[in-house]
């Protein structure tokens, strides 16, 4: 896993589970925790279900999808879009949802300066 691979030299990643997109994230936030964990060893933070699109959507996501708006405007396509974000804060990346986490190696350590 990227995460910890890269942990030692400051990378962090956060997961915010979403329910707005076929109904995959139905359980609360401690369920969604355990069932990343067992299923897919997730050993980063996860957080409260959080809404990335319409009306309500976290000001998270609001400031993501307007600094770097995708093929679909300023919409998030589905569950699993990631963001890859500088040090300073500043988003540098997006990526789709079908990329894997491996796609996205490259651009972490120009992002990490390794």
């Amino acid at each position: 896993m990227l995460y910890k691979k890269y942990a030692a030299q400051g990378l962090v990643v956060l997961g915010f589970p979403c329910n707005q997109f076929g109904k995959q994230e139905p359980g609360s936030a401690d369920e969604i925790a355990q069932t990343c964990h067992i299923n897919y060893g997730v050993s980063f933070p996860m957080f409260e279900k959080v809404e990335v699109n319409g009306t309500a959507t976290h000001p998270v996501f609001r400031y993501l999808k307007e600094e770097l708006p995708g093929v679909l405007g300023g919409q998030i396509k589905w569950n699993f879009t990631k963001f890859l974000i500088g040090r300073d804060g500043k988003p540098l990346k997006r990526f789709a949802p079908i990329s894997p986490p491996e796609k996205m190696e490259a651009a972490i350590l120009a992002a990490l300066e390794i």
